[in-house]
């Protein structure tokens, strides 16, 4: 598959100015997200995401969030599979508001039915509002004898998330697949996955991500509580010698990136 940034299937528009505030476990500061062009980044739970820019609220599987995120609804939520650890379907109900967009990978049928979404397989490409979103490849290796728990078959999907040339590349549960060097020089900062479980990529097997991908940031996403902190001081030689930041986060908190 050849990427390229102009592809566009379906067009979402979205008009409304936004004023984000804090609350528990929510971030602090007021970001008047219509009036700037800071993008603000919120680590949710295990690979969960929120990236708020232009007056527009995205999420990335969120699971397990706190009752206060209803005041914080989705413009767009985009699943990466249907694992329980990525797919809530609670959650997906309390973030909705009236011209939500909902994205699944199309083996999804019925969750696509449920919440009158949009199927989407690696290469597609849509729009929310003026952010361009692009569906990638997200598939694990099994070792010998067993099943991979993330078929290829299965198409399901990563995301490219073009915020005005400043791209997010969320990998869902992928393990390091040769198909990442399609990606290098498109991607400022890569989400990957740390584990454990779920046959994702782990250790070195990210720092080779990385150097296919060669994104300007780097942010550790699916781990327990503690593991982001072992792995980033073990490896982190590795990694700023990719010329890549590391920018490790606790679950909800943020980091705001002014492109």
């Amino acid at each position: 598959m050849s990427l390229t940034k102009t592809t566009k299937l379906i067009l979402i528009i979205s008009s409304s100015f936004i004023l984000v505030g804090a609350a528990i476990a929510t971030p602090t500061t007021l970001v008047l997200l219509n009036k700037n062009k800071e993008i603000n980044f919120t680590l949710l739970e295990n690979a969960g995401v929120m990236i708020e820019a232009k007056g527009l609220r995205i999420y990335v599987d969120p699971i397990n969030l706190p009752d206060n995120y209803s005041d914080l609804p989705a413009d767009a939520i985009l699943i990466t599979h249907g694992h329980g650890d990525h797919y809530q379907s609670n959650v997906m109900t309390m973030l909705q508001k009236e011209d939500t967009l909902n994205v699944f990978p199309a083996i999804y049928d019925t969750y696509v039915a449920l919440f009158d979404g949009l199927a989407v397989v690696p290469g597609d490409s849509f729009q929310v509002g003026s952010i361009e979103v692009t569906c990638f490849y997200m598939y694990t290796f099994a070792p010998p004898g067993y099943d991979a728990s993330h078929a290829q078959a299965d198409n399901y999907t990563s995301y490219l998330i073009d915020i005005d040339g400043f791209t997010f590349f969320h990998a869902g549960d992928s393990g390091n697949i040769p198909e990442y060097s399609e990606l290098n020089g498109l991607v400022d900062v890569a989400l990957m996955p740390l584990g454990p479980g779920c046959q994702t990529m782990a250790d070195m097997d990210i720092v080779y991500a990385l150097d296919a991908i060669d994104p300007s940031y780097f942010v550790p996403i699916h781990f327990v509580a503690g593991a982001e902190s072992t792995f980033c001081e073990t490896y982190r030689t590795s990694i700023e010698n990719l010329n890549c930041e590391i920018v490790q986060l606790s679950h909800f908190s943020s980091r705001t990136f002014s492109p």
